[in-house]
């Protein structure tokens, strides 16, 4: 409406000019309440932790209830070869981060620590990778980390944070630097490197056998022995159990604690509290954000031991306390979903559903299983090779854009996420590095047919066990194992007598020729071809042998942030939220308390 109704020109002129302030002054007094721009889509991307293929209901499985994951499968798009780049979790996750092989950005282990082992390592997520989340972020982006971060604190002091999320490109995280482990909830089963604190164990009651047997041989003259041998032994042997007994025996406190950005807002952390704290940050996150473009990555805690699951889902599935733990996923996926319902966002937010490896087989108390259920697949978490520790499942949404009810066959990665966000932020791939994930869109959307990976090589550590080959000519997806776990017992298909395979050592069998599967025809891996089966098996492995001398020829020297220098616990590191080594604090219930 104009403010003056008169024709002449002034009056006229006039008029426009007040209704174009009167217009900039609505638009600039009331944010817009439509939903974010569709060319620039919100981001919600679900990771969860130690997640067999075979635990959902839309890859297979009738027992454990999943119907909001199915439902999310129902109106997107399914991915059935979706590929782990590791099968533990560290590895894997600076993989999705950058979509990149860990091995280019030194985050796989040439040691038997596949992951990193204490919040006051050195070792982590290196400054320089460049994250999604920090692409996302220079595009004018609102991006958050909610839930597991596991991939390094600091470098040099307590709190330099140089590998912390929000040196990575999240404008906000609360969650835990670390994972979720067994001692965490206080149990008698440790779960962190048990079998090396076995032997420091068994060390140090020799050591205290040794005094025992000195002093009474002493005291009543069977042999002579000078007071001083008895206690420098006895001094050594109590510098070697705190050694030791400092950092394993107070894991609790070291490894389990919850961060908000840079602070510890608990520590230890309180497990009832957890889920109930993480679903309500990611909920809040998205409506403080629904009025500009967001990247909300959960990093669900679920379905990790010790497998932390509120009262109302606690007997409630047909597997146990596993189970009981996937449907309550399931339910905190859901309200996930409900909210991006309710704000208007579901036609405009990209979502994404995933594992961040198979799930674990050796997991067990007792005669429980606490691991997951890799479908037909062999193997499970920890196996670099085999498909049970890489093949994961892979969901994407976004309706009007993805056709409902998709199943895609073809080859897709974790990495893929990376250039997939990127692109459809309006951001640019880095061109100084190698970028081994593949844009996922045009596969997503049908314009295209096959994917964009020929060849993916599947290492456990810094070692090379496997490698997959899609011939696309003839449609054939071969896969050769150049090193295989020795399971124990022999056919258990896992590797109990450990407690999770190893890569390299006397725990693995190397093969020359290599182990070769078509996984077309054998998905399971069950019957290893030969020359007499297969006529084209010496030509299929010289190909793959050719591919595997060309991608180690991208790969450059990086420190490596897994070495025993960099995975080993440094108290100088250790974050604190009181004055070292007094390290506990509530300021969640304290905040709580403040409020009531």
């Amino acid at each position: 409406m104009y403010l003056f109704h008169t024709w002449g020109s002034h009056e006229v002129y006039q008029g426009k000019q007040w209704s174009c302030l009167n217009i900039w002054l609505i638009l600039c007094l009331f944010p817009r309440t439509s939903v974010s721009n569709p060319s620039k889509p919100n981001f919600l991307l679900i990771l969860a932790d130690d997640l067999g293929i075979g635990d959902v209901g839309c890859y297979g499985n009738d027992t454990i209830r999943t119907p909001n994951i199915d439902g999310l499968a129902k109106e997107g798009v399914r991915l059935t070869q979706h590929i782990a780049a590791a099968a533990v979790c560290t590895p894997s996750r600076a993989a999705f981060l950058t979509g990149r092989y860990p091995i280019r950005s030194g985050m796989a282990s040439g040691t038997q620590q596949q992951v990193l082992f204490w919040n006051g390592c050195s070792g982590g997520l290196p400054p320089n990778e460049t994250t999604f989340a920090r692409i996302l972020n220079q595009q004018d982006y609102s991006t958050a980390l909610i839930g597991k971060w596991h991939m390094g604190v600091n470098c040099k002091s307590r709190r330099d944070h140089c590998h912390h999320p929000l040196n990575h490109g999240f404008d906000y995280f609360y969650g835990m630097p670390f994972t979720l482990l067994n001692e965490c909830q206080g149990t008698d089963d440790p779960e962190l490197a048990k079998s090396l604190q076995d032997t420091y164990w068994f060390y140090t009651q020799m050591i205290i056998l040794a005094v025992l047997t000195l002093l009474i041989g002493k005291l009543t003259n069977l042999f002579s022995v000078k007071w001083k041998i008895i206690i420098c032994l006895a001094i050594c042997g109590l510098l070697y159990f705190i050694s030791w007994f400092s950092s394993y025996g107070f894991t609790k406190y070291w490894n389990c604690i919850l961060m908000r950005n840079h602070d510890i807002t608990e520590q230890p952390m309180d497990l009832e509290k957890t889920t109930s704290n993480m679903l309500k940050e990611a909920v809040s996150f998205i409506e403080r954000n629904k009025h500009r473009p967001f990247l909300l990555f959960v990093s669900l805690l679920h379905v990790h031991t010790p497998l932390i699951t509120t009262e109302k889902f606690l007997g409630r599935s047909r597997h146990g306390l596993y189970g009981d733990n996937v449907e309550e996923m399931d339910w905190m996926v859901g309200m996930l979903l409900d909210v991006i319902d309710k704000e208007g966002l579901k036609n405009t937010t990209f979502i994404y559903f995933a594992s961040d490896h198979g799930g674990s087989l050796e997991a067990h108390r007792g005669s429980a299983q606490l691991g997951g259920w890799n479908g037909i697949y062999k193997g499970g978490k920890g196996m670099g090779g085999w498909e049970g520790g890489i093949r994961v499942p892979g969901i994407v949404r976004w309706p009007g854009v993805l056709p409902a009810g998709t199943v895609i066959n073809e080859l897709t990665s974790l990495m893929d996420i990376f250039p997939t966000v990127v692109h459809l932020a309006g951001g640019a791939v880095p061109q100084d590095r190698v970028i081994d994930g593949r844009t996922l869109l045009p596969l997503l959307r049908g314009t295209v047919q096959h994917s964009g990976h020929e060849f993916m090589f599947h290492y456990c550590g810094v070692f090379l066990h496997a490698v997959r080959w899609h011939q696309k000519d003839s449609g054939t997806i071969w896969k050769a194992h150049y090193a295989t776990p020795v399971f124990q017992p022999e056919a258990s298909g896992a590797c109990f007598g450990r407690g999770i395979c190893p890569c390299f050592g006397d725990g693995v069998i190397h093969h020359d020729p290599p182990l070769l599967f078509d996984l077309s025809e054998d998905p399971s891996e069950s019957n290893p071809l030969s020359a007499d089966t297969e006529p084209l098996s010496d030509t299929v492995t010289r190909r793959i042998g050719k591919a595997v001398e060309e991608h180690r020829k991208t790969l450059t020297p990086v420190p490596r942030q897994l070495s025993p220098h960099n995975n080993i616990w440094k108290p100088w590191l250790q974050p604190c939220c009181g004055t070292f080594p007094f390290c506990w604090c509530d300021e969640e219930n304290n905040k709580a308390d403040g409020i009531l």
